[in-house]
């Protein structure tokens, strides 16, 4: 398992939780950016993604990033082909992939007592066969991606969907989340936030 450091979770004035997946309960951004590389250079844009800019864009759905680097750099990829070309790269290092040790024991001391899900700005086939590489895909109620909402993080509708799914007001909801867009995604929905720092800056740190 990776670890993160200490993290304060609060013990109470929630009625349910809910866990961004890649970077806060698993330890799946390497092999995510390894994925990014190797599609885009696949696609002849090898070098265009630097990694302090993925962590930055952490969060969002991979054709959004797509047009955001198509943007920046003037390229031409096609968002849906580059997409489609990370998700295969990544699937390929699934075992790579462990659980965010803290995280991962906050969760499982709310099994059975506090409605859980998943909101992801993944594709939902990768988030279930990452939970499922890591043994926790029976943990949660609900997941929701970035295919069930119109619009994905930093905008709030994967943290509301599963708000709604849940059957829990958006104000009762915590929410734990890595990622600056989904930090924010969060704050709009209405949820209070724990951060969990990346074991990429907590290494950095230390």
């Amino acid at each position: 398992m990776a670890t993160v450091g200490p993290i304060s979770f609060p013990v109470n004035g929630f009625d349910a939780v809910i866990f961004d997946c890649d970077g806060t309960l698993v330890d799946s951004m390497p092999a995510h950016f390894e994925a990014w590389c190797q599609a885009l250079a696949l696609h002849g844009a090898g070098g265009v993604f630097r990694e302090d800019v993925f962590f930055a864009m952490g969060g969002r759905p991979s054709t959004d990033i797509v047009e955001e680097l198509n943007s920046e750099y003037d390229l031409k990829l096609n968002p849906e082909s580059i997409a489609i070309a990370k998700r295969e790269a990544f699937l390929k290092r699934l075992k790579s992939i462990t659980l965010i040790e803290e995280v991962a024991e906050f969760a499982e001391s709310l099994r059975g007592r506090v409605p859980m899900a998943i909101a992801t700005g993944s594709n939902r086939m990768v988030v279930e066969k990452t939970l499922q590489a890591v043994g926790i895909n029976d943990w949660f109620d609900e997941v929701v991606s970035s295919e069930d909402v119109k619009e994905g993080k930093p905008a709030p509708d994967v943290f509301l969907r599963a708000a709604e799914l849940l059957g829990v007001p958006p104000e009762k909801c915590l929410v734990l989340e890595d990622a600056p867009a989904g930090i924010l995604a969060a704050q709009r929905a209405g949820m209070k936030v724990v951060v969990i720092p990346s074991p990429l800056a907590d290494t950095a740190a230390s």
